[in-house]
């Protein structure tokens, strides 16, 4: 899981970083164009290579999450258990699961430079409201992985809601893991263990 989550955090932050436009841009060419710009903060910024805590979480936070619908992540996380929790509930899970994320993502940033992106021809038709963004990422010593963004059309553009990485869906995997949190301790359990979750990780990322 760890290895997953490392090759998940690392493409996601390097294909999707990108700053907010009046005109709504297609999915795959905010990806491609995107991409270099944030090699090339992580290349020339020592601070980023360093692993300058403070300094990657305001990087992810700018860059990154106005590029994902983290509440319609979580919904599909959480899965049928989403309807048994209360908004208040819903809102906590949705706080709790992006910061998760967001920390996983935050840890392998300063390896994004290593890697390779390729974007394989997108086809989007008019009307199209959902696509998958398909990517292979590569690093020399490594066998290429395959990398799918499953993006929806918004108001503000399109967000990314699922990835999927060797055909294994994020959301998939982390719904597993709730479904067994909330049969032990229901949602106000669920929240508890993400909650617990992120303590242990802030706590980690600040020694």
């Amino acid at each position: 899981m760890k290895d997953w989550m490392k090759w998940l955090a690392v493409t996601l932050l390097a294909t999707l970083v990108g700053s907010a436009s009046a005109e709504v841009v297609p999915p795959d060419v905010l990806a491609r164009n995107t991409t270099n710009e944030v090699l090339r903060i992580v290349k020339q910024d020592k601070d980023l290579k360093n692993g300058n805590t403070k300094k990657i979480l305001g990087l992810v936070e700018e860059k990154i999450l106005p590029h994902f619908d983290f509440r319609k992540m979580t919904q599909l996380a959480v899965g049928k258990n989403w309807s048994k929790a209360t908004p208040e509930q819903q809102g906590e899970l949705v706080n709790q699961f992006k910061t998760m994320l967001v920390r996983t993502y935050s840890a392998s940033l300063t390896s994004v430079s290593d890697y390779k992106i390729d974007f394989t021809p997108l086809k989007l038709n008019p009307g199209d409201e959902e696509v998958t963004v398909n990517t292979v990422v590569s690093k020399p010593g490594a066998p290429p992985i395959p990398i799918d963004y499953r993006m929806e059309k918004q108001g503000a553009g399109w967000k990314v809601f699922d990835v999927l990485v060797d055909n294994v869906s994020m959301v998939t995997v982390y719904r597993n893991s709730f479904n067994s949190e909330v049969r032990k301790g229901g949602i106000e359990g669920l929240v508890a263990s993400l909650s617990r979750r992120n303590g242990q990780s802030g706590a980690e990322g600040g020694k």
